[in-house]
């Protein structure tokens, strides 16, 4: 069912799903602890389920209980973990969730595919003083100079400021 808009809203309730489901997902194990979502804080809900659509990001729900209740869901490609944001979910303000990482395999590629969807992506760079991903300063151009995994990095932002860090990951540690 289409998402009413505005007065439109009312009492009503209005799902709108992915197309994928979570039937096959293997239950949480007593003892484990997964990471399902992280909430982000944005002002302007419709704009911000825009933004990630335009990123192709799959929806899997966009719900409202009337007018003081909207919940929106997007997972990224490949990701177990979603994201979530809407009307009256987050207690903080936008562009207060900050250096969300976002593992690629091919950093290069990554920031292309961004690019190609419109986004304004940071040029890609490795830490020249350790914790330089988080800050500016510090930071050096380019790929890490062994092209080691885990060690290039470029930056975006949704459009409430909330910042994304992506990490080029090409092997695991031991035990990932």
């Amino acid at each position: 069912m289409a998402h009413p808009t505005g007065a439109d809203r009312g009492d009503m309730t209005s799902v709108e799903m992915g197309s994928e489901s979570a039937a096959g997902t293997p239950p949480v194990d007593a003892g484990e602890f997964r990471l399902e979502v992280v909430v982000l804080p944005v002002s302007d809900v419709d704009r911000a389920k825009e933004f990630y659509e335009g990123l192709g990001w799959r929806l899997d729900a966009d719900v409202a209980r009337g007018i003081s209740l909207r919940l929106v869901q997007f997972t990224p490609p490949g990701s177990a973990c979603s994201i979530q944001f809407g009307t009256n979910i987050a207690s903080g303000a936008p562009s207060s969730a900050q250096g969300l990482y976002l593992a690629v395999a091919d950093i290069d590629a990554a920031r292309e595919d961004l690019l190609a969807h419109g986004v304004e992506v940071s040029e890609v760079f490795h830490e020249g003083t350790p914790g330089a991903r988080f800050h500016e300063a510090g930071r050096e151009s380019g790929p890490a100079p062994d092209r080691g995994t885990y060690g290039s990095f470029a930056t975006f932002s949704d459009p409430d400021g909330n910042g994304w860090l992506l990490q080029e990951i090409t092997t695991r540690l031991p035990g990932r």
